[in-house]
């Protein structure tokens, strides 16, 4: 088998987020923000509203925990 494509096979397909849940729909869904301020809906609600979640795929895979965040431009 290919090297190169059993590295690949260990990475993710989907890149992990991190999100601020901002509200619980009734649909089953959350509205998470992100922190460069775009919005998404994702599947599940696993995560209070005003927390910190981790997003991959579309779906919220659990709370992150509640760090500061800081963003640089190069």
């Amino acid at each position: 088998m290919n090297l190169w494509k059993r590295f690949q096979d260990l990475l993710p397909k989907e890149p992990l987020l991190v999100a601020t849940v901002t509200a619980h729909n009734s649909d089953g869904t959350s509205t998470v923000q992100f922190p460069g301020g775009g919005y998404a809906l994702v599947k599940g609600q696993g995560v209070a509203v005003g927390q910190t979640a981790y997003v991959q795929g579309g779906w919220i895979k659990g709370e992150a925990p509640g760090l500061t965040v800081y963003e640089f431009e190069v």
